[in-house]
């Protein structure tokens, strides 16, 4: 978003040198495949983001991987922001851990089980929550080593008998799971306020708008649990919600994590809109949001948190010394943001006939940089210098195509800015500056080219 902090790529995205189209591995698809049955689908295999390898399986492309390293990035600094500390765990788990949770038979034909060379059960982890209560069992022993929140962001796996739509209904995915610890009910609630809080402020940063909705806790269980919903025609759920929601910055909020006050006034004021998927939609509440703030649309889930106290903690004997001395089970939540899942739904909120239209928070490369006639020496010298300047933050298109195609390609991909490079152009000191989202163009120098796509990194 404009005006925010450049989001940091890790060090081999920095110094990557093979960002020319003519060199790099986007594999672009002129038609649409016939497998693909929703926009975002469509989309990521013809832009070369991604390539299924076998049912609900896919590989992640250059191009697709900088999409979810971008997105974890921002995820991993709002976590880290409200207290969370990072760890990773092992995707694949004892089936011994779930035996002692109660889940290992009740979770279903989801769950890949797998026996090791030595006939022990295993599995492939739909989620952690027992994986992360054991370690917790480990070294946590006293009231005085709480609160703790701890999250991963780490691939995981649910057998879904039809997967569909791509990445949005995949058999593997890249979810950020974290999990609170604490003393009491009081401090739970807390953490998940904190949680709640983080959400929005990690959607807002990628230019979403989510709307947290009152949502059944399913097999995780627990007694309090908010969905994260973002608006796209294609979305799996019915949702009503009072549109002066949206108006809200989450991000220039005063709210202070570290003050208790702060997260129950933030809490409140989430709770104060009306906001419901269908299967909780309150037609009498409903009808006291007036009218012209009503809003009603298709939505898609981008995150779910849960608070369900001392299922696990209990289950799985988790004791901790209080500070009377007496030992008591620890309340648990935990929250969930589907990272892989949020590439399809921000594709499917944010498009058009032509291709993506990527946020600039999470774009692949801030700007494509169209060389309109290769082999003129003013336009290669121009795109060079450009390319020079704004490095792994550009996709340069050096190939010897028609301008048509590299126009094609670039909204295909979805690139936020567009800076072309004409010979007539070029001899005159400008180019063209394209804007995707709203397909603004302005004849400008290169030095202002620049400037206004580093001004939206």
């Amino acid at each position: 978003m404009a005006g925010q902090a450049r989001v940091p790529l890790d060090d081999r995205m920095d110094l990557n040198p093979n960002m020319r189209l003519s060199r790099g591995f986007i594999p672009t698809i002129k038609e649409t495949p016939s497998e693909a049955q929703i926009a975002s689908h469509r989309l990521m295999l013809r832009a070369g983001l991604v390539r299924q390898t076998s049912a609900g399986i896919y590989a992640w492309l250059p191009t697709g991987l900088r999409v979810l390293r971008r997105i974890e990035q921002i995820v991993r600094e709002e976590q880290d922001a409200a207290g969370a500390q990072e760890l990773l765990m092992p995707t694949i788990q004892s089936a011994e851990l779930w035996r002692e949770s109660g889940r290992y038979d009740d979770y279903g034909a989801e769950m890949l089980r797998i026996v090791d060379r030595h006939s022990r059960d295993m599995l492939y982890g739909p989620t952690n929550e027992e994986m992360i209560t054991d370690l917790v069992r480990q070294s946590v022993k006293s009231y005085r080593d709480m609160p703790l929140n701890l999250y991963h962001i780490q691939w995981k796996f649910r057998d879904e008998v039809r997967p569909r739509f791509g990445v949005m209904r995949g058999r593997e995915f890249l979810m950020k799971d974290g999990y609170s610890f604490d003393t009491d009910r009081e401090g739970a609630v807390l953490a998940y306020r904190k949680m709640m809080l983080a959400y929005m402020r990690t959607f807002q940063r990628m230019g979403l708008k989510a709307i947290p909705m009152v949502a059944d806790t399913g097999p995780i269980g627990g007694d309090l649990s908010h969905e994260f919903i973002i608006l796209a025609p294609t979305g799996e759920s019915q949702v009503f919600y009072d549109g002066d929601f949206e108006a809200i910055d989450w991000i220039g909020s005063t709210f202070d994590y570290a003050k208790t006050e702060d997260m129950e006034r933030f809490f409140q004021t989430m709770t104060s809109y009306y906001a419901a998927t269908d299967e909780k939609h309150d037609t009498a509440k409903w009808a006291e949001v007036p009218a012209v703030r009503r809003r009603e649309g298709r939505g898609i889930e981008v995150g779910h948190i849960f608070y369900f106290g001392t299922k696990y903690t209990k289950a799985m004997n988790v004791t901790v010394t209080g500070s009377d001395g007496k030992p008591f089970h620890p309340e648990m939540g935990s929250y969930g943001i589907g990272v892989s899942r949020l590439v399809g739904g921000i594709i499917e909120a944010s498009h058009d006939d032509a291709g993506i239209i990527w946020p600039d928070s999470i774009a692949p490369f801030a700007a494509a940089i169209l060389n309109l006639k290769k082999g003129d020496a003013t336009c290669d010298r121009v795109c060079e210098q450009l390319y020079a300047a704004l490095g792994a933050d550009a996709l340069y298109d050096d190939r010897d195509e028609r301008p048509g195609v590299k126009f094609n390609d670039a909204d295909l991909m979805g690139h936020p800015w567009q800076i072309i490079v004409g010979p007539r152009g070029a001899a005159a000191g400008k180019v063209e500056l394209k804007r995707r989202a709203g397909g603004e163009r302005s004849e400008v120098t290169p030095e202002e080219a620049l400037a206004r796509v580093r001004a939206t990194r």
